[in-house]
């Protein structure tokens, strides 16, 4: 099904501005081996996995004897499964801290002794330039800007194909207008359904109308890419015959018009710079779907994309074992949209959500099993990717510890309030004394340490504008924190439906709110209500956003109950996310709102450190996140 045609000459690189003689490159076959394994190394070190498994380690070496003398307070099975569960969360977060801890600190030091061979094969002169294919893909969330960037590429042999999987006669017409614009660089090309969702679409167009240029380009709906992205990345990949990929940077859109996205861009922008570098030599460099040059020899060879939402992971992990490698190129930058409105965040979200955890059901076994990717290699591909689905984790950790162990483990008291000269008394849950065991300096700081490290990189981005750091971190608190409620339901139906849909961003067309009818009888409507949630699970529907709301209610009356103040601010966050849904987030109570949750968690986080001084506040007040 997928062949490629031969090119007639071999391409070769004329000039090369490196730290090796040119002279070099006009060598044998075995001299150019040698230059490109100088350049490009095949295996990442092991020491950024060394070292977040080491202090992970010495971390329970230290703190575990402490933790386990919690269960002396046991006395009885569910009481011990109780304490048990506490503990291994515990151990788990830290792992987690360890490993947001570990990467900020390689990528600081990766920045003064990283090289950067890519930036010397920038200015190579090709002697012939191979074909490329741009593969534009849209579903109902065309953008001319977007689309505007890919023809006006700098490069002299490329196509521009439009892979148009819009069921809107509007957008389609969008499209064929902008193609009929460029005759013989543009080409439209659309297929009869929407099997295997966009790896389908790519794997449709790659087959059909772009099936003969060895290299091939995917743009995302909304993506800008600079006029040099082809003639940038174009020669490193024909440098290394074994570089399937070339992923190029990301950075927020500067130029939207979204409230949001003015807000939240400059995450995505500290994100990558943090994240992904350091990956060429310490990880495992994934492709992300979009703003990447692709080899067609790894897509032949592996049969084409998986039909997965996430499919580009399944190409990375599946050419890696072919022996092949990405690679990511800091310096060619590409501009994305964050999501223009809240409903858009919690829908890509969703589709993140169930996405990961199809991923992971069906490929990682075959992932631990692959001989070709390296332990360290598994493991930076399993980290980020565990992450969402452990969400669900986190949320029965909350569950855990601010519903059962306070029934086995709390007593009710009065806490006495003074405010100007009265006495206010407000009844409590107050903690087993047998919890002050942790109540020290270096478990606090631990705690701390794995509470900010999700976080660190953008503390660490903005340092030097705390006002701008205050309310970046505050708003994305409003955000991102309370996606655990909405995370936790999208792996509960994955689990039990097992599949993944493929849910559009920009598709503003995506209608799923309200019931699924207003005719039939009441438990049909029920029936299909539930239908809807488990097989789609759309933030629209009013099952998710009431899911949501209750889990905000119930936990927010515990913790008022146990006097748990950072736990307070987040479940306003889980009430607040699905209100904003339907609000704009310019509108002037959502702004307002936004900050209370994170003020809330600071507050509780100031009375925890009191427990320093010998004053036990309720140490879930604090709690953990990763």
């Amino acid at each position: 099904m997928f062949q490629h045609k031969e090119q007639q000459a071999p391409y070769a690189i004329t000039s090369l501005e490196m730290p090796v003689r040119p002279s070099s490159l006009a060598g044998s076959a075995r001299q150019e081996s040698l230059v490109q394994r100088r350049i490009f190394s095949s295996n990442p070190k092991p020491w950024l996995y060394v070292f977040i498994l080491g202090a992970w380690l010495a971390s329970l070496a230290w703190f575990q004897p402490r933790l386990l003398q919690l269960m002396d307070m046991s006395y009885n099975l569910p009481s011990r499964l109780a304490l048990i569960s506490f503990i291994a969360f515990i151990d788990f977060a830290w792992l987690y801290g360890m490993y947001n801890l570990g990467v900020v600190s390689f990528a600081l030091m990766h920045r003064w002794t990283r090289n950067r061979p890519e930036k010397a094969i920038f200015k190579a002169n090709l002697l012939e330039y191979p074909a490329v294919a741009l593969l534009y893909t849209t579903c109902n969330d065309f953008v001319e800007e977007s689309m505007q960037s890919c023809v006006q590429q700098d490069y002299p042999n490329y196509t521009v194909y439009i892979l148009d999987d819009s069921s809107s006669p509007e957008y389609q017409a969008r499209v064929d207008e902008f193609a009929n614009r460029y005759p013989g660089l543009v080409q439209v090309v659309r297929r009869e359904n929407r099997e295997g969702f966009k790896a389908g679409n790519m794997n449709h167009g790659l087959s059909g109308a772009a099936c003969e240029e060895p290299y091939f380009a995917i743009a995302d709906a909304d993506e800008i890419l600079p006029p040099d992205f082809l003639s940038k990345l174009v020669p490193i990949m024909e440098m290394d015959p074994m570089c399937g990929f070339v992923q190029a940077n990301h950075r927020a859109n500067p130029d939207a018009e979204s409230s949001l996205a003015q807000a939240m861009g400059i995450g995505i922008d500290l994100h990558w710079q943090w994240y992904q570098p350091l990956r060429n030599d310490y990880g495992f460099v994934m492709f992300l779907g979009h703003g990447a040059l692709l080899r067609r020899k790894c897509w032949e060879e592996i049969g084409g994309f998986p039909h997965i939402v996430s499919e580009d992971l399944g190409f990375a992990i599946h050419i890696r074992e072919k022996g092949y490698r990405g690679r990511f190129v800091e310096e060619v930058i590409c501009y994305e949209d964050f999501p223009d409105t809240v409903r858009a965040f919690r829908i890509r979200h969703m589709k993140w959500t169930r996405g990961t955890s199809e991923f992971l059901t069906k490929k990682m076994k075959w992932l631990l099993q692959a001989k070709n990717i390296t332990w360290v290699e598994k493991l930076d591909i399993l980290f980020p990717t565990l992450n969402l689905p452990l969400t669900m984790l986190y949320f029965l950790f909350m569950i855990n510890a601010n519903f059962v162990l306070p029934f086995f483990f709390s007593q009710a008291v009065d806490m006495t309030f003074v405010l100007g000269g009265r006495e206010f008394v407000w009844p409590v849950m107050s903690m087993n004394p047998g919890f002050g065991v942790i109540y020290d300096w270096d478990f606090f700081l631990i705690t701390m340490l794995t509470f900010f490290a999700p976080v660190l990189c953008f503390i660490l981005g903005m340092i030097h504008r705390p006002l701008r750091l205050f309310r970046f971190l505050s708003q994305s608190t409003s955000l991102y924190a309370a996606l655990a409620p909405l995370s936790s339901l999208g792996v509960l139906a994955y689990m039990i439906s097992g599949k993944a849909i493929f849910l559009v961003t920009g598709d503003t067309g995506q209608k799923e709110q309200g019931s699924p009818g207003n005719t039939g009888r009441l438990g049909q409507k029920m029936k299909e209500a539930w239908k809807q949630l488990i097989t789609r699970s759309h933030p629209d529907t009013w099952a998710v956003q009431g899911f949501e709301i209750m889990v905000g209610l119930v936990f927010g009356a515990i913790a008022i109950y146990t006097f748990q103040i950072s736990f307070l601010g987040l479940c306003l966050a889980f009430i607040l996310l699905p209100v904003m849904h339907h609000l704009e987030w310019n509108n002037r109570v959502v702004r307002v709102l936004a900050y209370v949750p994170f003020a809330l968690i600071l507050l509780g986080v100031g009375m925890a450190s009191l427990s320093l001084f010998g004053i036990q506040t309720v140490f879930f007040g604090y709690g953990f996140h990763f």
